[in-house]
């Protein structure tokens, strides 16, 4: 039996990014870009008004202009600037010809139609106008690789015309719950029988970092049938099988991967729950799949889940390949713990009145007590050994 951290290299030593594909500007919020978005043009392309107001020459000394034309955004001027004339532009519009600022609407006084008052004083050259190239210039790096994709990028990327974007896909993730005594949500439960809480709740958690789930329903304990839908989950990037994986007769996974060529990288790991944990590689054709054993209790699954499951996910969308960091606060109820594995027991995360974060350990029945879940929000960390810890220690939990 290995040690978390020990699995966790294992399942690292594993991952590698999945293959750039290129997706419509629409689809690509949330991935990672593959490839720097360079700009094809300059920002703003000419220079334009930022302002309704009048485009003036500063040096021209006439305190009232002749207004020889209105140019509003998306059109073009068809006059240049002469001395005594101005131009009436509207934010967004060029801005004419031998013109050098723009002067607010608001601060000059219209006499007639075709005749205004400009303010008193000499007016800055270049004020109300936002120059060629301002914002960046033709053949400028304007978002660099790596970057997560948000809805600005992708306006910034709509600007300079990147109407296909190269990036990191998300995985697909297929989810398989075994098992004879299982019956979906909905059914009529006969004796013996329980319902599928895993695979829901996996295909939510797939869902909620972005990635595809595939939902593979339920297998029985039946080899034949175990073959078929593993087969169909290992064409995913990522296979979560849960159930079937322990030492009991019929825990038939193990074997039924072995049959399908998945090479296994360990089997059980040294924590609590989730130490039944397995896991494989299938690679054919230079695509690989990541098979992970998750048990079939509901709270080993979701800390299995959490610990390996999703790092390997934000790897292979192009992330970092990192463990999910603890935060440290104050225990607010006395805790023990008995046993040679650390322990990852379901809590409540807070911050008291003095802005310290507290952990309030949750009562929990075990691997199969999915009701704590729901009342948690984290998951404090107990390390291995026999011990009692007193109101106000500082202990480590994990953010679900």
């Amino acid at each position: 039996m290995i040690t978390v951290d020990e699995a966790f290299e294992f399942v690292r030593q594993s991952v590698r990014p999945l293959p750039a594909t290129r997706v419509p500007l629409r689809k690509s919020l949330g991935l990672r870009l593959a490839e720097p978005i360079v700009s094809d043009r300059d920002s703003p392309p000419f220079d334009k008004s930022m302002l309704d107001g009048f485009a003036i020459a500063v040096d021209d000394p006439t305190p009232t202009r002749r207004i020889i034309e209105q140019v509003i955004a998306g059109g073009v001027p068809h006059h240049a600037i002469e001395p005594g004339a101005t131009i009436l532009v509207m934010t967004g519009a060029p801005i004419p010809d031998g013109a050098d600022a723009v002067v607010k609407h608001e601060d000059t006084q219209r006499l007639d139609e075709t005749t205004v008052r400009l303010p008193d004083g000499k007016i800055p050259a270049g004020s109300g106008i936002f120059r060629r190239g301002g914002s960046f210039q033709q053949n400028q790096e304007v978002i660099p690789t790596g970057k997560p994709l948000r809805a600005v990028d992708l306006a910034l990327m709509a600007e300079v015309g990147k109407a296909l974007v190269s990036v990191i896909p998300q995985p697909r993730v297929a989810v398989l719950s075994t098992g004879n005594e299982l019956v979906e949500c909905g059914q009529h439960l006969a004796p013996g029988q329980i319902r599928n809480s895993n695979g829901p709740m996996l295909v939510a958690a797939i869902q909620e970092v972005g990635a595809t789930p595939l939902d593979l329903g339920i297998a029985r304990d039946d080899a034949a049938e175990l073959r078929s839908a593993i087969a169909r989950g290992l064409e995913a990037d990522i296979l979560l099988i849960t159930g079937g994986v322990s030492a009991g007769v019929m825990d038939l996974v193990p074997a039924v991967l072995a049959e399908l060529g998945v090479a296994q990288v360990f089997h059980k790991v040294r924590m609590k729950p989730g130490k039944p944990l397995w896991f494989g590689t299938r690679e054919v054709e230079g695509r690989r799949t990541l098979v992970f054993g998750l048990p079939g209790n509901p709270v080993s699954t979701l800390v299995s889940f959490q610990l390996f499951v999703k790092p390997a996910m934000a790897a292979l969308a192009g992330s970092e390949f990192a463990a999910a960091r603890p935060l440290r606060g104050q225990l607010t109820a006395p805790a023990k713990h008995r046993g040679d594995r650390p322990t990852y027991h379901p809590c409540c995360l807070d911050r008291n009145l003095h802005g310290q974060d507290t952990v309030e350990p949750l009562v929990w029945r075990g691997s199969a007590d999915l009701a704590a879940l729901t009342d948690a929000n984290g998951l404090m960390i107990f390390p291995a050994g026999d011990y009692e810890l007193a109101v106000g220690t500082p202990v480590d939990a994990l953010a679900l």
